[in-house]
């Protein structure tokens, strides 16, 4: 059971078509939410209509709480990548639920500045690394004691913010040289020290 379960305690679903919007960058952050089951992604729209990926949500997790939580517009939009149910949680939905789960409110404190440092780091991968140091960065930080990172090519993609195309094109490069070693919705780190240097750019 996710540590999220009581927000949804007493409240309706709403469901959400693949390609449907959750919330909009810019739209005033009245609430933010819970998704129950499916995925979504965030993403951050430039003014020429440019998209960037900042995470894939899986059932579980909270989306859009960073901006409910400091009252700014919202920085990035969110979409359904399959069929979504999503609880939404107002203020008032919150103070209910922090009265009766008091022990929430430190792992939600805990949670919150994960997330703002998560997006600090993202914002700026996205504006000056290539895209071949933030997969390797991606890999290195995701990767298990063996070296195995269970993720497949698109979510890759979906978390650095480019193409599958552009992740399977650079796992080709990389197997070559012997850094990895690719498999079924996982992917074997053989070589720490270039994909470090890269991620450093070194």
């Amino acid at each position: 059971m996710s540590l999220w379960q009581p927000l949804a305690h007493g409240k309706t679903p709403r469901l959400y078509a693949p390609g449907q919007i959750i919330y909009l960058q810019g739209a005033e952050p009245v609430e933010f939410y819970y998704l129950l089951s499916g995925s979504a992604r965030s993403f951050l729209t430039s003014p020429e209509g440019e998209e960037r990926v900042l995470a894939l949500h899986r059932g579980g997790s909270l989306m859009g709480e960073a901006s409910f939580f400091d009252g700014c517009p919202r920085v990035s939009s969110a979409a359904a990548v399959s069929e979504c149910r999503v609880v939404a949680v107002t203020w008032e939905d919150l103070e209910r639920v922090l009265e009766h789960n008091p022990g929430l409110a430190i792992p939600m404190l805990r949670h919150l500045s994960a997330t703002v440092g998560q997006l600090s780091r993202q914002v700026n991968d996205l504006s000056f690394q290539s895209a071949e140091a933030r997969m390797a960065a991606q890999l290195l930080g995701e990767m298990n004691s063996g070296g195995e990172v269970s993720i497949t090519q698109e979510e890759l993609g979906f978390r650095i913010g480019v193409t599958r195309v552009t992740v399977a094109r650079l796992l080709r490069k990389w197997a070559k040289q012997g850094w990895v070693v690719t498999g079924y919705g996982s992917i074997q780190v053989m070589a720490e020290e270039p994909l470090r240097e890269l991620a450093l750019g070194s």
